[in-house]
């Protein structure tokens, strides 16, 4: 039997049609897609009501509360070791902040900028910022308001550099390990995150490079203001450099994790010993009292620089703040296992497996169920959550590894809800960056690009890895 698969229940005395599924399916993106989209209701919430509703339906085909709580925890279960990794997560961006890791890879990356290639270097920027940080909204809304602002002394359009900036900040929502929806993705689709990040290059590098490709064609070809002053990058640099002390050994923890990760070690035991050795260094290095140095892991870092656009972007981590992901994680591991323990899953698979006969069918139908769901909810979790539980089963069915579905997701859900103008995300990025989505959109070429390439790779077959392993969250999977 299908480890990924929860069997639907003996007690069913009545079996589901395609109705009876497609109620809670799309009834769930509706609740959300008003509930979140348009008054800011929690997810967590909605989804616990999602689960409610969709167990009253389960009662009504004949399960009883003993079943339906089975199905809950089963699936709770298969999700449990991704949400220990979130979780763990937290405690890394918190500890390599404290040891000055992160700080100090951001100072050389904003060393990065030139006047001439300033769409080049402010998407790589921001790129490298949103990879350590995990967070596009945390970096648009610090290091890309401080290059807005270069931008405007520049003389670069304001569209073509918050669309460079957007693309960059979403670099490390896909791919970077301290991603909330990067490891949304993973713990739903119960893969390994540094798999699926090895697996997502494939199409992320040569999306990531047309953006660069077309900036840096577009920045040779435009004249920038002689002089023009790069003092709030300056100062956020010297704020950095102040406040941290540098040295080679900040490259330990990075070091540790990505070493674990290329010899395929389990990912868990890899990210405590990267943590032990970051906090080791906050106290021999930064002088972090020790007490303080173990605190920073569970409740996140607090910086006091001086400059508040710095203090809010090194104020992140902490096991406490991925408790936000883990909970949607646990309610929405709730919701599929009353989906699947009712049988309500079933008519819509067998729907799929009948139209999902090729790779080229599969990837595109995922790719248009991600972009119908964010166009309905204008939210990535939502975006994450749907098309993931609902495509899982036919993926593994035809012997492709999970890591192909996480990408897909990736390619056309993640990245692409900042161009939404009534999402959140693009509202947030418009206001910080005050630009119009619609204006930015065309140039945050990285955001739309994926698309085309993880089409490329579902048509050609290029790249779609078969599965290896049933448990899919152990390393080389």
């Amino acid at each position: 039997m299908d480890p990924g698969v929860i069997t639907p229940s003996a007690e069913l005395k009545r079996q589901p049609n395609l109705g009876h599924s497609l109620v809670p399916i799309a009834g769930t993106a509706l609740l959300i897609g008003v509930g979140f989209g348009c008054y800011q209701v929690k997810v967590e919430i909605l989804l616990v009501i999602a689960t409610l509703l969709t167990s009253g339906l389960a009662v009504w085909l004949g399960l009883g509360w003993k079943e339906i709580q089975a199905g809950m925890m089963q699936s709770i279960m298969k999700g449990m070791p991704a949400m220990l990794i979130v979780v763990v997560v937290g405690a890394l961006i918190g500890s390599w902040l404290a040891a000055g890791t992160i700080p100090m890879l951001i100072y050389y990356g904003l060393g990065l900028i030139s006047p001439k290639l300033f769409l080049v270097t402010a998407c790589l920027a921001t790129g490298i910022v949103s990879m350590l940080t995990g967070t596009g909204y945390g970096t648009i809304g610090t290091v890309g308001v401080a290059f807005m602002g270069i931008a405007h002394g520049l003389g670069v359009p304001p569209a073509q550099a918050a669309g460079a900036l957007v693309a960059g900040a979403y670099l490390g929502d896909k791919v970077s390990p301290f991603a909330a929806n990067a490891n949304f993705a993973v713990a739903i689709a119960r893969v390994n995150i540094y798999d699926h990040i090895r697996h997502c290059l494939w199409t992320t590098v040569p999306a990531f490079a047309t953006g660069l490709a077309v900036y840096a064609v577009v920045g040779l070809s435009t004249d920038v203001v002689a002089g023009a002053s790069l003092a709030a990058d300056d100062q956020v640099r010297q704020a950095l450099a102040q406040h941290f002390v540098f040295s080679p050994w900040l490259l330990l923890p990075p070091a540790v994790t990505l070493l674990l990760a290329a010899r395929n070690l389990p990912v868990l035991p890899g990210m405590l010993l990267s943590v032990a050795v970051a906090v080791a260094l906050a106290i021999l290095v930064q002088g972090v009292p020790w007490a303080e140095a173990l605190n920073v892991t569970v409740t996140g870092f607090k910086p006091a620089t001086g400059l508040p656009m710095v203090d809010r972007l090194l104020a992140q981590g902490g096991m406490q703040a991925m408790m936000h992901v883990t909970l949607i994680a646990l309610c929405a591991f709730a919701f599929s296992g009353v989906l699947q323990k009712a049988g309500l899953l079933g008519p819509v698979l067998k729907l799929l497996f009948q139209f999902t006969t090729n790779t080229r069918r599969l990837v595109s139908a995922t790719v248009g169920s991600c972009l119908v769901v964010e166009l309905m909810t204008g939210a990535a979790f939502v975006t994450i959550l749907l098309p993931t539980e609902l495509f899982a089963p036919v993926y593994r069915q035809m012997g492709l590894a999970g890591k192909n579905l996480s990408r897909a997701v990736g390619d056309s859900g993640i990245v692409g809800v900042p161009l939404i103008p009534w999402s959140i995300a693009g509202a947030f990025m418009s206001s910080a960056l005050g630009v119009p989505v619609l204006a930015y959109a065309p140039w945050a070429i990285f955001c739309y690009a994926g698309i085309f390439f993880t089409l490329l790779v579902g048509f050609t077959g290029f790249t779609m890895a078969a599965r290896k392993h049933d448990d899919e969250t152990q390393p080389g999977s």
